[in-house]
């Protein structure tokens, strides 16, 4: 088949979503097929920058020759506007801020004014009827499909993403040992919470730990560091390189996740790959679709202080460890790439998708 995906992207910032979109290619080209993927830069710039990047994906024509493709899979907004009569969407996730961090700190929307509120109501009417044109939905976790559903009253599929190093990440060899420190990865900046993971070293001075990952909040994350005392029990290690990266994975006692309502988490999964337990908190989102308390790692309350018994824990038991982290790897051992492929290939011929709100989606 001739595949496009495509993925909105904001100018250098890189995360989950490119992994996703690199492995699907990947793993897509691996099995004999032609896939090219299409980026169009996005910006929150302001709100006319916002309706301005969404509505190039409708303006685009992907299907400029007659068979230029014969399925195209789109990810996260704006790109599941595109227009194509085989299009699926496999959604990472939509504008959260005008949904589910509406109202939080997480969102700059605010609903009496009136130019956000207006770009809110258009945000939300694009999505209702593009998604609604797909052959099929998709999402990455069952935390996104919720959000779907809630929002937009669609049902969508879930279809867990492997990491992108999954052959990589594998426990340590027999007669290895862990190195002791906790383990945390991904980009610093305010929703992943990695002020939490300092404060929980404050309060477990056994512990130790090394934060992989760059982003706007670093310069401010090594300041908060020094101002708890712990500045000589974490390091951070920057960007580091895929070598690098499973490194510490499996050299870890444990691996520290809290971000706020995740849309699903590679690191849940890349660390519990290589058997190792995850720390986590109650509202961590689609990281709790992995962790199960007490059994595969410790979910807990979002505070530095409950965070600290859980690290303080691991730490000292690397037997404990060793047991919660061998059933984290029984639990994700489902998610595979052949399961995400035969699905996404084999929806393109499918019905458009169903939900309460179809015929209002087609109206406007």
């Amino acid at each position: 088949m001739r595949i496009l995906l495509c993925n909105s992207q904001i100018p250098f910032v890189r995360g989950g979503a490119e992994l996703l979109v690199e492995s699907l290619a990947d793993e897509l080209r691996r099995r004999g097929h032609a896939v090219d993927t299409v980026f169009i830069p996005f910006s929150l710039s302001s709100r006319q920058a916002l309706l301005q990047s969404a509505l190039a994906w409708r303006l685009v024509d992907v299907q400029a020759a007659a068979d230029a493709a014969d399925l195209v899979i789109a990810t996260r907004f704006p790109s599941y506007l595109v227009r194509h009569p085989h299009k699926v969407v496999w959604l990472i996730h939509q504008l959260r801020q005008v949904y589910d961090m509406y109202g939080t700190r997480y969102s700059d929307f605010d609903a009496s004014h009136p130019p956000d509120r207006q770009a809110l109501e258009m945000v939300r009417a694009m999505d209702l009827r593009t998604l609604s044109e797909a052959r099929r939905l998709f999402a990455i976790s069952a935390n996104t499909a919720q959000r779907l559903r809630r929002f937009n009253g669609l049902e969508a599929e879930v279809l867990y993403p492997p990491p992108k190093l999954a052959a990589a990440l594998r426990p340590l060899d027999a007669g290895e040992d862990d190195e002791g420190f906790l383990f945390s990865a991904g980009r610093l900046d305010t929703p992943k919470r990695f002020d939490l993971l300092l404060e929980a070293l404050a309060g477990a001075p056994e512990a130790r730990a090394v934060v992989a990952g760059t982003g706007p909040q670093a310069d401010r994350l090594v300041r908060r560091a020094a101002e708890l005392g712990v500045a000589d029990r974490v390091r951070f290690a920057g960007w580091v390189d895929d070598d690098e990266l499973v490194r510490l994975y499996r050299r870890c006692r444990a691996v520290v996740y809290v971000p706020y309502d995740e849309d699903y988490g590679y690191v849940t999964v890349e660390a519990m790959r290589c058997a190792k337990p995850v720390i986590t908190s109650h509202d961590a989102g689609g990281v709790l679709e992995f962790v199960d308390d007490g059994v595969n790692g410790f979910v807990c309350e979002p505070s530095g202080r409950a965070l600290s018994r859980a690290c303080a824990a691991v730490s000292a038991d690397a037997e404990l460890a060793r047991r919660l982290g061998e059933a984290g790897r029984r639990a994700v051992a489902h998610v595979t790439w052949e399961r995400v492929i035969g699905r996404l290939l084999g929806a393109g011929g499918g019905d458009r998708v169903d939900g309460p709100d179809r015929a209002t989606a087609e109206a406007r």
